[in-house]
């Protein structure tokens, strides 16, 4: 069979599966795009407690994914959690590059709240070839995506909705954030986006959250050992370089 019968071949059968294929995820798309619009519409004048107490009346408790880092603001969605949804499971990304503070944060916090933590971890030999290549210090990207977007691949395609305690202030993509969004197929559900940081403060004084250690020593925001440094906000991570997230939420 000639080259010109196979293109015809091509040509004529392929667009219509295709054509089909691809108004099926339009739909589903545009479907998804509007419950969105239309959960804002309603958590908007929320506050977080009644934010996360409307998620399971929305949701089922099965089809929610909750992640945390155990950093800087961590104690605040922790605490809410554990009071509003004890039942919930926490995925803690172990990077294998956390600071020993971060790891006896995540322990001291856990034992405090009751809280129900699954560690997620990269792949050995992956994980292994950043070690050896020092990734972080020639793509920083690529280390990120290796050791924190990866692992977590694999159990999001379980849920519908993934629960991060994004905040406006922290960096110029967050601030353009909204309670909810629509991304990478999932609805993420986002219930501290709006608090500001006199509120956040005031939070952690009424309820007397733990902080993570390292902020009393500068660090606003903590992350892997390589690629923090002390500074306000996100200012001490990825320093140097234009990187400001480490992909989980782009």
């Amino acid at each position: 069979m000639n080259s010109a019968v196979v293109n015809s071949i091509v040509t004529d059968s392929a667009p219509e599966s295709t054509s089909e294929s691809f108004q099926d995820a339009c739909i589903s798309e545009a479907s998804i795009d509007a419950r969105v619009k239309e959960l804002n519409e309603r958590y908007h004048n929320l506050t977080p407690e009644q934010r996360v107490e409307q998620l399971y009346k929305d949701f089922s408790p099965s089809e929610v994914m909750l992640t945390s880092s155990f950093a800087s603001n961590s104690a605040f969605l922790l605490h809410l959690f554990s009071i509003t949804a004890p039942q919930q499971i926490i995925h803690f990304i172990d990077t294998g590059y956390h600071f020993p503070q971060t790891l006896s944060y995540k322990k001291r916090l856990t034992e405090l709240y009751h809280l129900d933590v699954v560690d997620v971890h990269p792949e050995e030999w992956k994980h292994e070839y950043t070690l050896k290549d020092e990734t972080w210090k020639s793509d920083p990207d690529f280390c990120c995506s290796i050791n924190k977007v990866e692992p977590l691949d694999e159990i999001k395609k379980k849920y519908k909705v993934w629960v991060s305690g994004l905040i406006r202030w922290q960096t110029e993509h967050r601030a353009s954030l909204d309670v909810f969004e629509h991304r990478g197929g999932m609805i993420k559900f986002y219930p501290l986006i709006d608090v500001t940081k006199e509120e956040r403060d005031a939070y952690i004084r009424d309820h007397n959250l733990p902080f993570h250690p390292m902020v009393a020593q500068g660090y606003s925001s903590v992350g892997c050992i390589h690629c923090t440094k002390p500074g306000d906000d996100r200012c001490g991570r990825w320093v140097d370089t234009a990187k400001a997230e480490c992909g989980l939420h782009l």
